[in-house]
């Protein structure tokens, strides 16, 4: 029992320092190592982990992860960016129209997917307007972390819950108990980043361009790919 414990401390020490000496660690290889490690000393045996990999939510989060990239390669995203956000008149705004705009995309689309998607959108956003896009990315951050908690498909972690769970009406359920608590935590949100960030809110106007989309076949056959599978999710 002390194994795994001990196993479990390294790697969550590994992911806080990220570095061995002159050796930096990705949390990928730092994990990969924690998997390995249980294995060797007998703690979980190899027919076990593989039981235990999620073929479903695997292979949910490649079909996202290839439709958001082709929405971003397409030009589409850009395009988005403009429509979304055109309508913020001050950096205020701004804040709020990623806090709550991406953190209700975040629990239709799955926080992983956000976090691809919307990162080239907010580092547009910040060149565009001049701003820190540490700030910004935060924003993007705390949005997709909170507002994923909103749906049982907005994370991996609800998904297992809704799925294995034998929840009724899972959407109806995670709405029910943390529509209040995820609107509450996305206000505190902005209230902290604009404590932190308060020199990269201070602009009284904005001025938005529209951005044209590069590959218009790409940027429909990505749309209808996300549409159905966000539908299939639903039904």
């Amino acid at each position: 029992m002390i194994i795994p414990i001990i196993i479990l401390a390294i790697v969550f020490t590994l992911i806080a320092v990220r570095q061995i000496g002159n050796i930096k660690l990705q949390i990928w290889q730092i994990m990969l190592f924690g998997a390995i490690a249980v294995l060797i000393t007998g703690q979980i045996t190899f027919l076990d982990a593989f039981k235990s990999i999620n073929l479903e939510i695997m292979l949910f989060l490649f079909s996202m992860f290839v439709i958001g990239t082709a929405l971003e390669e397409s030009g589409y995203l850009s395009h988005l960016s403009y429509k979304i956000f055109k309508k913020a008149k001050n950096t205020d705004q701004l804040l709020l129209f990623i806090l709550f705009g991406m953190g209700l995309g975040s629990a239709l689309l799955m926080n992983d997917t956000l976090a691809i998607i919307g990162t080239p959108m907010v580092l547009l956003l910040a060149k565009k307007h001049d701003m820190n896009p540490k700030a910004l990315l935060i924003a993007l951050a705390f949005a997709i972390t909170i507002g994923s908690v909103l749906s049982p498909i907005g994370n991996p972690q609800n998904f297992l819950i809704a799925t294995q769970g034998n929840i009724d009406s899972p959407f109806i359920t995670f709405l029910k108990y943390l529509f209040l608590p995820t609107i509450i935590n996305l206000f505190a949100a902005f209230l902290l980043i604009k404590l932190f960030y308060k020199e990269q809110f201070n602009k009284n106007s904005l001025n938005h361009s529209s951005e044209t989309i590069k590959d218009s076949n790409l940027a429909y056959l990505s749309k209808i790919s996300l549409g159905s599978l966000v539908k299939k999710e639903f039904l």
